[in-house]
């Protein structure tokens, strides 16, 4: 994932699809319709799931700066 800083990071969400918004997220089809909600500027599922910027941030691991 990009962040506004120009870091991007790997993000392991695995440990955090538990209860009852986050479990259909375990499901590669329904995980993949992910879309960045302009308003928030997070990333969203159609149940309502989301994570927030500062979650995703601080639990990914930096891979590179972008370009």
């Amino acid at each position: 994932m990009e962040f506004n800083d120009g870091k991007v990071k790997d993000i392991e969400l695995k440990n955090e699809l538990y209860g009852e918004i986050f479990e259909p997220l375990n499901k590669i089809e329904f995980f993949k319709k992910v879309w960045v909600n302009p308003d928030t500027g997070t990333i969203e599922w159609p149940n309502g799931a989301d994570f927030s910027p500062e979650f995703l941030c601080e639990k990914g691991e930096e891979v590179r700066k972008s370009a």
